[in-house]
């Protein structure tokens, strides 16, 4: 009598031509690349963690289009923000909520491979802030910009951080909303200092002047922006006259490039500390994003997709 094979194996043979077949389909299809997408919501009170992510194979086309680029990622941005865009209803009506089953995307730099754009070529380092978590793409030249690694010390991922909008909220933070003066004597307090902005804007510059932005601490719950201050912390806010301010950097992109151009400035010169975080590969983004909301990064949460 012939012995009957472990169920085990049947199944997972089972399993391995499955995937063989889809991966001959997708071949078929184009470039096989992988991708994240959202797996799962975690609610609009809950906890994120890696699993509402999800690790999968999927296809792009082998061909490009005219105005299109072909990128490999290298940097991807994992920040507080994008647990907004985890809700279906991200609260702002300038974040877009992340699909199930569809991938995501956010900060991210890459590398080009193949340009059908009249400005950009092969080699060139672009970015974009719509930059989809996945090891290749393919995206429309017009919407990228071209990086220039000698402004940051060759540090490219830096363009995601302290040369980019997390400088820039914090640059910017100061300087239009702190009402800081030189030679004033004084003191500014910045909480959560170790984050990606914090780090930042506690080596910018006793004012009575509360300026909001961020609050990774309450993004977990489901409570208007700002978060209400307890009756007792609010008396005497209005007791001592101490104004409390919103601070959106999107507000002030007329000051983007000389901004930019000056935290370059004080990177080469040594002048502004840059911290980062750095987690590799594709697949450990969903923990990076955990960690980062746990408060496990000291800087900037980058994720390495490649080199």
């Amino acid at each position: 009598m012939e012995e009957s094979l472990p169920l085990g194996f049947l199944l997972s043979t089972h399993v391995r031509a499955a995937c063989e077949i889809q991966h001959r389909i997708a071949a078929k299809a184009g470039m096989i690349i992988q991708r994240v997408v959202l797996n799962s919501r975690p609610g609009k009170n809950g906890v994120p963690v890696a699993e509402n992510f999800r690790l999968e194979q999927s296809a792009i086309a082998d061909t490009i289009q005219a105005g299109q680029v072909r990128v490999r990622t290298l940097y991807l941005s994992v920040d507080p923000y994008m647990r907004c865009r985890m809700n279906e209803d991200t609260g702002s009506d300038y974040l877009l909520p992340w699909q199930l089953s569809e991938v995501a995307d956010g900060g991210g730099i890459g590398i080009v491979e193949e340009s059908k754009h009249d400005n950009l070529a092969k080699g060139d380092f672009v970015i974009s802030f719509s930059w989809p978590w996945q090891t290749v793409a393919i995206l429309d030249g017009s919407l990228l910009q071209k990086l220039v690694p000698q402004l940051v010390n060759g540090h490219l991922s830096y363009f995601l951080g302290a040369a980019g909008i997390t400088g820039l909220t914090a640059l910017l933070g100061i300087k239009e909303k702190g009402h800081v003066s030189v030679g004033a004597n004084q003191t500014m307090v910045v909480s959560g200092a170790a984050g990606a902005c914090g780090s930042l804007a506690g080596q910018m510059n006793r004012n009575s002047h509360i300026i909001l932005c961020g609050q990774i601490s309450q993004y977990n719950k489901d409570v208007p922006y700002p978060p209400p201050l307890p009756p007792d912390i609010e008396k005497i806010r209005k007791e001592r006259n101490i104004t409390r301010e919103r601070f959106l950097v999107l507000n002030y992109m007329d000051k983007q490039e000389a901004s930019v151009l000056q935290l370059c400035q004080w990177i080469q010169e040594g002048k502004l500390k840059v911290r980062e975080t750095m987690v590799e590969g594709l697949a450990n983004v969903g923990a990076a994003f955990q960690s980062m909301m746990n408060g496990g990064n000291i800087g900037k949460q980058i994720v390495l997709v490649s080199k």
